[in-house]
């Protein structure tokens, strides 16, 4: 049985207040769940992360956070569903989120209104495995799209934060952006959220789970179950930063959906954003 842990919140860092923020309440989860000696039972892991698949699939992992689509194509073996944060954002219901879809605030980007009307412009998306930029994307588009294409071009940024950058700076049209990150966005880099405008959202999803090893085991889960709703409740004030109200108890069937929205968008012909 595992003895030492490790622990590490790496999907909704998007600037350096948040990460402390985040590294914040990890670390009163931990301490919460272990006590005082938490420090020899559990290691908080420093950005960057690494190879975050080598994270989530680690044996001695105490608490992470993924998204969904890697839950239910890759780490559905390897993890439990810890629970999934509840926020405080625009396109938000309970433990749901949706991504806005965004284009470029001036110029001709105005005469954009739909995402119907993005056909044939550049689209930006953080990465091929992640459900707000590409997976839910690719499923609003695939009604529009003809003979499995709808934009001139595609480019892979590495993040929500470089999509909203690249279209900023011109480098493309159109982007799917998580809901919290870009709400994240507006209360922290107004000057960055102020280039984009958004026309749209995309269909809805559980949120991004809070996962752990399977050798955690069930007395041990439940422990960090209960820890993250003290934490939360403990600070107030950085609950509403982050804008988390709570933590549902979802499962990893209750991710099914996610594939659900790629095997409708695969089925209209759009295997492949572009």
């Amino acid at each position: 049985m595992t003895t030492h842990w490790v622990a590490a919140l790496p999907m909704y860092n998007v600037t350096p207040t948040h990460g402390a923020l985040w590294r914040a309440f990890l670390q009163d989860v931990v301490t919460l769940a272990f006590g005082e000696d938490a420090a020899n039972h559990v290691s908080l892991l420093d950005e960057p992360f690494g190879d975050l698949y080598g994270l989530w699939r680690r044996g001695d992992l105490l608490l992470s956070q993924t998204c969904g689509y890697p839950l239910v194509h890759e780490l559905g073996s390897h993890v439990d569903v810890v629970a999934t944060p509840m926020f405080d954002a625009h396109g938000c219901e309970g433990a749901r989120y949706r991504s806005v879809i965004v284009v470029c605030s001036n110029g001709g980007a105005h005469a954009i209104d739909t995402l119907a009307d993005c056909r044939g412009m550049r689209a930006a998306y953080n990465s091929e495995d992640s459900n707000s930029g590409m997976n839910a994307l690719r499923h609003a588009v695939a009604p529009h799209a003809r003979n499995g294409r709808f934009f001139a071009s595609t480019v892979r940024t590495g993040s929500h934060l470089r999509s909203l950058g690249t279209i900023a700076e011109g480098g493309a049209d159109v982007a799917a952006i998580d809901c919290v990150t870009f709400a994240y966005v507006q209360d922290d880099l107004p000057d960055l959220a102020k280039h984009v405008r958004v026309i749209g959202v995309t269909a809805s999803a559980p949120g991004l789970p809070l996962i752990a090893s399977r050798a955690l085991g069930p007395e041990r889960l439940s422990r960090v179950r209960d820890a993250l709703d003290v934490a939360l409740s403990a600070d107030p004030e950085r609950a509403r930063r982050l804008r988390v109200t709570g933590f549902a108890r979802l499962t990893r069937h209750d991710y099914a959906e996610i594939e659900t929205l790629e095997r409708d968008a695969i089925a209209r012909g759009y295997a492949t954003l572009a």
